[in-house]
């Protein structure tokens, strides 16, 4: 089974984050990256799945050079190879822009599966993955926990609402984005650091892949959350005040 597993390089979670000069994005000087985590649940299933069934992992991945560090962590934690699609201007493509790049380097692949995170840490959108899927005609199913394979295509368990799952049947070639936390991440070893120097990346310029970069959904302002406090009094005896703390404290502030 060959897996193609689409990663993105984010600004890390501790990175001191400006808004640049014109309020449309941030500034990217200086800023310390790090692989997109529900990306990397996604790389770690495609690894288990290899290692139960067999096969190959490529990771795949656009934007500026920078990227590579991303690309050969992937490869240390046992991916194969990698492909990497060069594009200096990936922030100004939406997510159907980047969709079209990703798909037409897979494409050349023939892939049994595509995998990636739920969403990006930086933009949350959430549509990257079934956007490729449709560009690509293959089914896809989202907020995937675990994959199992079987012998027409793969059963996988789909996260819900309220503490509920699905499990889904599909065939392949399919696209599948990965819930966070559905399992253990694993480090990259010493043995795998060295031999992720000699992997394999093929590079591709994003003009070669002639796609549209014309965006459909245009970014107009970029602001940094406004602090607000405010104050609820909760009624009634203190059981009942105590009752509606807690789901305050489970749904609204999400800490239990």
């Amino acid at each position: 089974m060959k897996m193609i597993v689409a990663i993105k390089q984010v600004p890390g979670r501790d990175a001191p984050v400006h808004i640049d000069a014109v309020g449309k994005w941030i500034v990217e000087s200086g800023l310390e990256y790090a692989l997109n985590e529900p990306d990397a649940y996604a790389l770690e299933e495609a690894l288990q799945i290899k290692e139960k069934h067999g096969g190959e992992v490529v990771v795949l991945s656009a934007g500026p050079e920078r990227v590579g560090t991303t690309i050969r962590e992937a490869l240390a934690k046992g991916a194969d190879r990698a492909i990497h699609i060069l594009c200096d201007d990936l922030g100004s493509r939406d997510a159907l822009g980047v969709a079209r790049l990703l798909a037409a380097a897979a494409k050349q692949e023939n892939p049994d599966l595509i995998l990636t995170g739920l969403q990006s840490e930086d933009l949350g959108l959430g549509q990257t993955g079934v956007i490729v899927a449709e560009l690509l005609g293959f089914p896809h199913a989202t907020m995937i926990l675990r994959i199992e394979k079987t012998e027409t295509g793969v059963e996988v368990k789909r996260e819900l609402e309220e503490g509920w799952f699905q499990t889904v049947q599909l065939p392949t070639p399919a696209v599948l984005t990965m819930q966070s936390g559905g399992t253990k991440l694993r480090y990259a070893t010493l043995m795998g650091i060295k031999r992720a120097k000699t992997k394999e990346v093929k590079r591709l310029a994003a003009a070669d892949l002639a796609v549209d970069a014309v965006p459909v959904v245009v970014l107009e302002q970029t602001s940094m959350p406004k602090k607000k406090k405010s104050t609820q009094m909760l009624t009634g005896t203190p059981k009942e005040a105590a009752a509606a703390l807690v789901e305050k404290l489970r749904f609204e502030v999400r800490v239990l």
